[in-house]
């Protein structure tokens, strides 16, 4: 890795909100930061044609303002800017941010309510890179305040222990330990539709899939929490659905780390049902990572 940060800014608040966070995390981690501009000819009409002159001097200047504004307020930053135009943003951010450590995107408050919406470019970007992606919520409104990489609060991880999730495991516990912060890892489960009525019969068993879902998660921290000595883990086998259950110990939660399945199908890749109903609801930073 290069260790570089790179954001797309598209002048919304969302990618303004984006770039602070952006920042803070370039400066916890020592690392430079991106500023990337994809102009999508396509998108302005039916037909691809260059933009006209003063669209493409906005963007520049979007790019040069975000970085002075950035640089006052993080001024030993390494800050560098990248403008593309005719193709497709998904594609210029996905390849700007091949070799960087993390790719950072906005993403547009609803309301407490409806959640936020993680617009098309986010959406098709994400499939398209290996590379870890932070959505990053807009800062419009009381509701949703400026969120920064440093703020209070823990570290939030959702795990599926049917699968890999040493990539998670890896890139959770370093956000962790680079904020000297606690690390909550949940795994949400439910009885399968076969054992539906088991606890009518045996009141027990759903307490015994419980201790062996929780020392199976503890098997699986164990070696990271070998190699964090320091670090506070708070390990959680909850009943209900996951998504629930990841969102209920976000609140407050300084990042949220969620997996994402690293496999292009034929009929294109898509992101599933959980980390979906988290990227759309959770209030925190979202990290998306791609595992096998």
């Amino acid at each position: 890795m290069s260790n570089r940060i790179t954001v797309g800014l598209d002048g919304s608040s969302a990618g303004s909100a984006a770039a602070d966070w952006a920042a803070d995390e370039a400066e916890l981690r020592g690392a430079a930061l991106e500023l990337v501009h994809a102009e999508d000819w396509a998108q302005y009409g039916p037909f691809a044609a260059p933009l006209p002159e003063p669209r493409s001097q906005w963007a520049e200047d979007l790019l040069s303002l975000t970085r002075d504004r950035l640089l006052r307020e993080h001024s030993t930053l390494d800050i560098s800017t990248h403008s593309t135009r005719g193709l497709a943003a998904s594609k210029v951010l996905a390849s700007s941010a091949a070799d960087a450590d993390l790719l950072v995107l906005g993403s547009r408050g609803l309301g407490t309510v409806a959640g936020f919406i993680v617009g098309s470019t986010s959406s098709a970007t994400l499939p398209e890179t290996d590379t870890p992606v932070v959505l990053v919520r807009s800062t419009d409104g009381p509701d949703h305040p400026r969120r920064l990489a440093h703020d209070a609060g823990p570290v939030v991880l959702g795990v599926d222990l049917r699968s890999n999730c040493d990539r998670l495991l890896a890139f959770a516990c370093e956000e962790a330990d680079r904020r000297s912060c606690p690390l909550v890892v949940v795994h949400g489960w439910s009885l399968p539709p076969v054992l539906s009525y088991a606890p009518a019969l045996d009141p027990g068993i759903e307490k015994e899939m419980a201790d062996v879902l929780e020392t199976t998660l503890r098997e699986l921290l164990s070696p990271w929490e070998q190699k964090y000595p320091q670090l506070a883990v708070d390990a959680r086998i909850v009943i209900g659905q996951p998504a629930i259950q990841i969102l209920d110990a976000a609140s407050g939660a300084a990042l949220v780390v969620v997996g994402r399945r690293n496999r292009r199908p034929a009929l294109g890749s898509r992101i599933g049902p959980i980390t979906h109903a988290v990227m759309h609801h959770a209030t925190s930073p979202v990290a998306v990572v791609a595992h096998d």
